[in-house]
């Protein structure tokens, strides 16, 4: 008991040097106290893995510090659901979620890569030049898993505005009564001044912003991810011409084989995340 209540501690507390213990960090420390005069890293380890303890693991985690965030995440989930203040979407109502993912470098790799072989796997070479970077950012229809991107040098309200553009000039969402783009607060779309820019561009847009420290409630972040595994991991491009390619090639693929994701983060779900929250951090009562 008293191995495993010195493995539950941070190290600083005891004066150590250490960010984690590991299992022969807690051997010196237990024998240095007077805890045991000898034990093995091994026997450390089968005590604590018998209560799954790993001190050597770490998540990270951050409260939501949006004073008005029940109100805005339910928005969202309500959004997921095809609802918006508490009624049903029309057919010809739409839901997008925008962002952009910077910095997508084209690293040229020093000797050219070699594909997998029987017990070996594919061999990336480790030194590279970089070619250069894009910003790719994109619009994810949530209900039809349909994906729109655009290949820019860097981000801002101008090369945001043209990926609202590339959108809403198109059908169906040109003639849509409603067109509900689920945005983060970035520097490209933050704001009353980016609902007033664009409902006065396309009076059928309708921004919703999520809470701050949110970007989880958005689900282009899940498209971008499956991006970065799928289509940009290991990184081995030649030109930036190479990289755009890539990207916009691997948006058709998709929508080939995609269908919507399966959204299962509901308002019950809400309402059990916020009375987690800490009561300094109070968040305004969830929406009807």
């Amino acid at each position: 008991m008293q191995i495993k209540a010195l493995a539950c501690e941070l190290p600083a507390t005891r004066g150590l040097p250490l960010s984690r213990f590991s299992c022969a960090d807690i051997v010196r420390e237990a024998q240095h106290c007077g805890i045991v005069a000898r034990i093995s890293d091994t026997t450390v380890w089968r005590w604590l893995n018998e209560d799954a303890i790993r001190p050597w693991q770490y998540r990270t985690w951050i409260f939501p510090r949006d004073p008005d965030f029940a109100r805005k995440a339910g928005r969202i989930v309500d959004l997921y659901a095809r609802r918006w203040e508490g009624k049903r979407l029309h057919w010809d109502e739409f839901v997008l979620c925008a962002d952009e993912k910077t910095s997508i470098q084209a690293r040229a790799r020093a000797h050219p890569s070699l594909p997998p072989q029987p017990h070996r796997a594919a061999r990336v070479e480790h030194e590279y030049a970089r070619a250069g970077a894009w910003a790719y950012l994109a619009a994810l229809d949530v209900h039809r898993a349909k994906v729109f991107g655009r290949c820019e040098h860097t981000t801002g309200i101008e090369p945001f505005g043209r990926l609202v553009a590339q959108v809403m000039t198109q059908p169906p969402y040109r003639d849509a009564r409603r067109v509900f783009w689920i945005i983060d607060n970035g520097s490209s779309h933050r704001g009353k001044p980016c609902v007033r820019r664009l409902s006065a561009t396309y009076p059928n847009l309708v921004p919703v912003h999520s809470p701050v420290h949110a970007s989880w409630l958005n689900q282009i972040e899940i498209y971008f991810s499956i991006v970065q595994r799928k289509a940009l991991t290991p990184n081995d491009f030649a030109s930036l011409q190479e990289v755009e390619d890539r990207l916009l090639g691997f948006q058709e693929y998709y929508e080939h084989l995609a269908t919507p994701f399966d959204w299962r983060f509901t308002r019950a779900d809400l309402v059990k995340l916020t009375k987690r929250f800490p009561q300094t951090r109070a968040t305004s009562p969830l929406a009807a």
